[in-house]
């Protein structure tokens, strides 16, 4: 699935950081045992200790009837560090 990047695409910093964040969330989601393919994964701003950075959430892509299971990766927006796993039950 790979795509070119157009220039105009590489000058959006929002763009660019969100690359950043999820290529490393994903890093840290497989070496977790996450199969990326198989899940439903959202992108969120989130705001800790007065820092915004990156909330990747992998769930279920067949959610209905489920519970539990998911990742949730905190991911900061300035380095693009893993900075929190959290594991559902």
């Amino acid at each position: 699935m790979a795509a070119v990047l157009t220039n105009e695409t590489l000058k959006d910093e929002i763009a660019v950081s969100v690359a950043q964040v999820l290529a490393s969330a994903n890093r840290k989601a497989k070496e977790l045992g996450v199969d990326l393919k198989e899940s439903l994964i959202t992108v969120s701003q989130h705001l800790a200790d007065g820092v915004w950075g990156w909330r990747v959430h992998y769930g279920k892509r067949d959610y209905v009837g489920r519970r539990g299971g998911d990742l949730i990766i905190d991911v900061g927006a300035a380095d693009a560090d893993v900075q929190q796993v959290l594991r559902g039950q």
